[in-house]
């Protein structure tokens, strides 16, 4: 069943109901200001850190769903409505939301008016700027009342949710003509504020909260809208909103622009009051004139779509398979961006309060985001690797604000190390930069422990080397990238609390997965050394991958499939000899990707048994059998009922690592298989059952063990998004930057008789034809460039050519 439809000409996804199973939200902001928009019109708005700075307040997992926002309410008579149907709820004649990229628009129709409400954080503002176009398309005058709604946060989103007897007495505002300053902490350690403001005059306003929505009163039926009349209330203590009341006028087939903006606000050292506490009004005012006209906010959409446009330029695809094209075109890259900007601090299923910007995940978004704004995907490793320690081993999160490290949740998870050499490998590959080495950075922040980036690479594959357990396999930690496996856990008598080792008593437990990554990135970091000349270096760190590779086959290879680890106590994980959980998915991706037993068939048989065991028609579940029970030696994983997230959920982050390892064992059809199963574009039909968007990845599906098999949770901010585009765009499709130059190397089902790309890389646009007239899964017969025969896949570099013409034939 389906709530809407794509729109790829202007790159849209149209929701043609409100009610779609879950909020269907999209994400608008670029650079510093960002808001969260549902396809309601629910969602909240920060600036660069959705803990610190947050504007607007929202409730998560509220009742009703998805009930705060920024409204609209359009009194019109005695109905009342919103264009975008939330939160009055009142039956709409037409209802519409197009979610673009940067951008939502909401077209609502009800006895004869249209509003369409078009919504976007323009570039190089920290605002977001509502056009709102009200239209009479009756054969009647047409007198009614809008009333905008806003509910301020008071800054810290926490602390706003628990301190109630301070926040109470807190709230301020002032009101200057059309413009509400909401000033709440302006007097005290902050030298911002927030407003909201239209360019037009007003007939009245609201800044208190209850005094809009009335005692007892709720968002779905304000007292002020119910009455049609603002009361003017100043907001003094007690809960800060925004409100403008604006009578209308309209002649039959009239229309009216509105232009509202929501906007955070930073004094310059100088400019802290204008008066006794008092706001500095001059930034506001220079900020609202950049949008005061309908005209000025119309060249701001189209600046941002151009941005866009430009973006998703640097990559493209036209084939025969049109979901194909518009996930690699559109959606896949757009959610890779999102989720570079975000990381997992902030969506419907993150808080924003709590996580921030993750090193792991952080280093893994890189890899789907480096293509599109190379600077920014520099900054960010050099950001990541200031909150590292000097061992190597790094805090597992970071606050995007301050870019401290998060001392709450720590350090220990020993797959993180690595992947800094992955993010680093990945962006100079793409840019031949390898001046980033050079660049000073500190150690945990702190300036006098600091050494080039160099080290930092030098130290996260020496941690690996020097933390191996008793098989010669790297020790896991608090966990490895399964954050809920933790295998350092144990106690004395069933039932009993368990406690963590301490460091004479081990801990012990190991990782094959962590393995599976030392080789496969281990082989980066000493083609790194190499360029760098560090000759010798690189040939150490090559027999330490060797190393690992033999004892992977010797002490991780279970028969039919690689183990999963091992714990404190040397009882494998992930085993044939396990009463539960016998084959993980994850040392199956990453084993088979790193090649550890290619050649002997270690791989294809690894591949046939995650088909045989693991496969599921909406996807590749973590883990059978699913665990039944709690295992204390085995941590979290097994705390979730059979079917959820790590206990044999569907994880959508790790299935492109089986359909990449499908590539590398040359199965073109299976890999296309793995990749459409869980692809948006391609399980559209089923989102009554799948719920999350259908124009983004959701983290996880539930397994064939759960009562709801096939439901998505926890949309948007995921590693699926970069692992699924490098996945699709260098695997599949097989066009992929490496050192030297660009790789091309299809592994694409036997039906696809070839494609076409664009992708820029280094200053250079390559222009590629892949034909397959024999229906290959996997190779290249022979390539042309520039009409000139090459040897092998690899385009050699040549920074003097603009454009390039390539020419593949599989076979």
């Amino acid at each position: 069943m389906k709530f809407g439809h794509f729109d790829d000409v202007n790159k849209e996804y149209v929701i043609t109901s409100p009610r779609t199973p879950l909020p269907w939200i999209n994400y608008l902001g670029c650079e510093d200001f960002f808001s969260l928009k549902s396809n309601t019109c629910g969602g909240y708005s920060f600036y660069k850190d959705a803990k610190l700075l947050r504007l607007t307040r929202y409730r998560y997992n509220n009742v009703p769903l998805d009930s705060n926002g920024l409204y609209y309410f359009i009194k019109d008579g005695d109905t009342v409505w919103n264009p975008g149907w939330m939160p009055t709820k009142t039956e709409l004649d037409d209802y519409k939301c197009r979610h673009g990229l940067g951008y939502s628009v909401f077209e609502g129709k009800k006895n004869g008016i249209s509003a369409v409400l078009t919504d976007f954080v323009p570039m190089g503002t920290a605002c977001e700027v509502n056009k709102l176009t009200l239209t009479n398309e009756s054969d009647e005058k047409k007198d009614f009342t809008l009333f905008s709604y806003v509910e301020f946060c008071l800054w810290n989103a926490m602390d706003d949710m628990t301190n109630f007897q301070r926040n109470f007495s807190t709230g301020e505002v002032e009101i200057h003509g059309s413009t509400i300053y909401h000033k709440t902490e302006y007097r005290e350690r902050r030298n911002h504020y927030a407003i909201f403001s239209v360019n037009t005059d007003i007939d009245g306003f609201d800044t208190d909260r209850d005094s809009f929505l009335g005692a007892y009163g709720e968002n779905r039926a304000p007292e002020v809208v119910m009455t049609g009349k603002a009361k003017n209330s100043v907001a003094s203590g007690w809960a800060p909103v925004g409100s403008h009341q604006i009578n209308i006028s309209l002649a039959p087939g009239e229309s009216r622009d509105l232009v509202f903006v929501l906007g955070y606000v930073e004094n310059k050292k100088d400019e802290k009051w204008e008066g006794l506490n008092k706001v500095n009004r001059k930034p506001a005012e220079a900020m609202l004139t950049k949008f005061d006209t309908t005209e000025k906010a119309d060249q701001a959409l189209a600046d941002l779509k151009a941005y866009w446009n430009g973006l998703l330029s640097h990559f493209t695809v036209s084939s025969s398979e049109e979901k194909l094209d518009r996930m690699v075109n559109i959606w896949h890259q757009y959610q890779c961006m999102v989720t570079f900007n975000m990381s997992r601090s902030a969506s419907y299923f993150e808080s924003g309060i709590g996580r921030g910007m993750g090193f792991r995940d952080s280093c893994q978004d890189l890899l789907g985001f480096v293509h599109l704004i190379p600077d920014r995907a520099r900054q960010r490793i050099l950001d990541i690797a200031s909150t590292q320690f000097e061992d190597g081993s790094a805090y597992h999160q970071y606050q995007p604000l301050t870019k401290k490290g998060n001392a709450d949740i720590g350090s220990g998870f020993n797959d993180d190390p690595l992947w800094l050499i992955a993010g680093t490998a990945a962006y100079i590959k793409e840019t031949g930069d390898y001046s980033i080495l050079d660049e000073i950075t500190p150690y945990d922040n702190d300036a006098s422990k600091a050494t080039d980036f160099m080290e930092h690479l030098r130290r996260s594959f020496n941690y690996t080397v020097n933390h191996l357990g008793p098989h010669g396999l790297p020790l896991i930690g608090r966990a490895d990238w399964n954050d809920c496996l933790n295998l350092n856990c144990f106690s004395e008598e069933p039932g009993e609390s368990f406690q963590t080792f301490g460091p004479s008593e081990g801990p012990n437990a190991e990782s094959v997965f962590i393995a599976g990554m030392f080789v496969k990135y281990g082989k980066d970091y000493a083609a790194i050394c190499r360029h760098r000349g560090l000759e010798e270096e690189a040939k150490e760190a090559e027999k330490q991958i060797e190393k690992m590779e033999q004892t992977v086959l010797d002490a991780g290879w279970d028969g039919e499939w690689y183990l999963r680890a091992y714990d404190h106590y040397k009882h494998k994980v992930g085993s044939k000899e396990c009463e539960e959980g016998k084959i993980f998915i994850e040392p199956q991706g990453f084993c088979v990707i790193a090649e550890i037993g290619l050649k002997d068939g270690y791989c294809l048989k690894a591949m046939e048994s995650v088909e045989k065991h693991l496969d599921t028609k909406y996807g590749i579940v973590l883990l059978q059998p699913c665990y039944t029970r709690y295992h204390v030696e085995l941590g979290e994983i097994t705390s979730y009922p059979g079917g959820y997230k790590e206990n044999a959920g569907i994880f959508c982050h790790n299935n492109p690592w089986i359909s990449i390892a499908e590539t590398v064992v040359g199965r073109g059809n299976r890999a296309w298989q793995v990749y459409t199963r869980t692809c948006p574009a391609y399980i559209e039909d089923i989102s009554e059952i799948h719920r999350t968007e259908p124009y983004v990845y959701s983290q996880m599906i539930a397994g064939k063990d759960a009562p709801n098999f096939g439901e998505a949770k926890n949309s948007w901010l995921t590693g699926t998004a970069a692992w699924t585009f490098l996945d699709v765009s260098q695997y599949i499709l097989g066009i992929r930057p490496d050192y030297d130059g660009l790789v091309v190397d299809p592994c694409i089902p036997a039906s696809l008789d070839g494609f076409s790309a664009k992708r820029d890389f280094r200053g250079v646009t390559y222009h590629i034809t892949v034909k397959n007239p024999n229906g290959a899964e996997k190779g290249v017969a022979s390539m042309t460039v520039d009409g000139t025969p090459v040897e092998g896949n690899m385009i050699p570099f040549d920074g003097s050519k603009k454009e390039v013409q390539v020419e593949v034939v599989m076979g």
